[in-house]
Formats: structure tokens, C-alpha cells, sequence
């Protein structure tokens, strides 16, 4: 594990019992090992964890090695935690439509059998970049995929998340609606990530109303929309940004959400930046983390 100390940051007291879900963390922007990602849910206080990378390798498919994964997870059980979910590169920003799909197709089948290991059904997924082809082309090849994986899914017995992040599915509200429509399989629903509509230059609530029906689980950011309307990375602490997140927090408590929250702070550590980010310390990645846990159940105490 990389060298932490004990953050100054005070607990709040008793938090999880005054919200109707589970809160989670993306923890690999906590720390690298799964020694400290593990630490930082414990010292928030959390009871879940939600996957990604393992010493920068993916932990939802074949770069990070069955061992390796059956280790962690002995660690993580060991702590007490469970797995709420698992964030995969299936489709993602560094996956053109263009694109070797057995790739993804490899990653699921490696997955499957961790997610079921994990006792977890939720995996995030998008919809691929759309590279050098129409919008039609895009749209048609993404839905094409996703009946595959779908019906894969549905063997497995988990479900695929479609993020509101890169892909077809994600590019607009209406894309994210007709995405689900289209596809309209129990085995595939929606990851509403709330500040990834700042960061692509998106109406918050509009996104937000429109997928409500289908989201079945939530990933916390808050960011500022670039003052030219390009993509947006200046990501905040819960509730200084512009996506609005007290209005769609209230929302998802007043409709009965309870399928549990997931933060992913970016605020010391943007995963997809790789070598462009800023090379904060393990101490800076690790405080930063648990300070946005703590700023955010401040923000849902406020609104409970």
C-alpha cells in the first residue's frame, strides 16, 4: 500500500443511517492498492466499494488477472465491504465504434464471472466513440453491440449501466432516451452520472428528467461548464459546481431512489487523463477523497 497517514478530516456522526441508499466510491482516485482503497471507504465510513482499476490495471477484464482479482475481493470481504458496483472500459472513451469489438466482448466474459463472485449485478459501460463514421452508422453499430452484450447479460444474470459519458447513448438526452427505448431489455438501464452533463456542455436537469425512468443507479461529480462551451474537466467538491447536484438529489430521495450513489471525485485524480493529469500525492489523492465523501454527506444531511 502506498505510505497514507490519518486524515485530519472529522467523521460525521452515525451518517449512514440518515439516507435511503448506500454510498460507494470509485476509490481507485484514493489510492492505486487495494490496501488503501479499502482504507479510504473504512475511514469514510461506507460499506461498499465500486471496482475499477487495480494498480492502474483494469479490474474488469483480463489486465488484471483472476489471483489478483480473487485477492482483492478476499481483502475487501475481510473488511466488511461489499462491491456495489464494478466501472468497466467497456465502450468507452478510448474505444472507437470503429473498433475491435471481441475487445469488449472479451472484457465481459472475464467480468461475468467476477461480477457474480462479487455478488454484484451493476456494471458501467457507454457506448463507444464515434470516430470517422455517420451518426446513423454510430447509432446503429452501438445498438448492434449492445443487443449482444445484453443478451450476455442476461445469461450472467447482471446488468449492463449505459453512463451518460462518451458513445452514442450519451451524447444527448434525446440519444440517452431512444438508446433505452431501442434497446428496451430488462438487462440493460442507465448510469445517471449527475456531473458529466457539465462536463459535456449538457442541461443537468433536462438529462436528468428525460433518462430519470430507466437510471438505475447514480455516480456523484460536480463541476463548472467551460466558459466557451468545449469539454469541461474543471471539476469541483460536491455542490461548488453547476450540475445542480442538491436539485437532482432531492429529486432521486422525494422519487424513492434507493439503489446507491457513487462518487468519482476528479478532483486530485482524473483516471481517463493517464499521464496529462496532474500528479497529485498519495496523501493529496487520499485526503481529497475523503474530504468529498464527508462534503457530500454534509449535502445530503442538509437536504434529509
Amino acid at each position: 500500500m502506498d505510505e497514507l497517514y490519518p486524515t485530519s478530516i472529522p467523521l460525521l456522526s452515525s451518517p449512514m443511517s440518515q439516507f435511503p441508499f448506500a454510498l460507494s466510491g470509485l476509490a481507485d482516485e484514493a489510492a492505486d492498492d487495494i490496501d488503501g482503497q479499502i482504507l479510504a471507504q473504512k475511514t469514510l465510513g461506507w460499506p461498499a466499494i465500486e471496482l475499477r482499476l487495480l494498480k492502474g490495471k483494469q479490474v474488469c477484464g483480463p489486465a488484471t488477472s483472476d489471483e489478483d482479482f480473487s485477492r482483492a475481493m478476499d481483502k475487501i470481504e475481510a473488511a466488511g465491504l461489499t462491491v456495489s458496483s464494478f466501472g468497466s472500459a467497456i465502450g468507452n472513451w478510448a474505444r472507437p465504434i470503429t473498433g475491435d469489438f471481441d475487445i469488449d466482448l472479451a472484457d465481459l466474459r472475464v467480468l461475468i464471472p467476477r461480477m457474480q463472485r462479487a455478488r454484484t449485478k451493476f456494471v458501467r459501460t457507454m457506448s463507444w466513440v464515434r470516430g470517422d463514421v455517420s451518426d446513423d452508422q454510430w447509432r446503429e453499430e452501438g445498438l448492434r453491440r449492445y443487443r449482444i452484450m445484453a443478451q450476455m447479460a442476461a445469461d450472467g444474470g447482471i446488468t449492463l449501466l449505459h453512463e451518460n459519458c462518451e458513445g452514442w447513448g450519451g451524447h444527448s438526452a434525446a440519444n440517452a432516451k431512444a438508446c433505452m427505448e431501442s434497446l428496451n431489455h430488462p438487462h440493460v438501464r442507465y448510469l445517471f452520472d449527475i456531473g458529466n452533463t457539465v462536463s459535456y456542455g449538457q442541461d443537468t436537469l433536462e438529462f436528468y428528467r428525460t433518462i430519470r425512468p430507466w437510471i438505475a443507479y447514480v455516480h456523484v461529480k460536480d463541476c463548472r461548464y467551460h466558459p466557451k462551451g468545449e469539454k469541461s474537466n474543471d471539476f469541483t467538491y460536491p455542490g461548488q459546481g453547476e450540475a445542480k447536484l442538491r436539485e437532482v438529489l432531492t429529486d432521486l430521495i422525494r422519487t424513492g431512489y434507493t439503489a446507491g450513489i457513487t462518487i468519482e471525485p476528479h478532483v486530485a485524480n482524473i483516471v481517463h487523463l493517464g499521464a496529462d493529469a496532474a500528479q497529485a500525492s498519495p496523501q493529496v489523492r487520499f485526503d481529497s477523497y475523503v474530504r468529498y465523501g464527508r462534503e457530500l454527506e454534509t449535502l445530503l444531511t442538509s437536504i434529509r
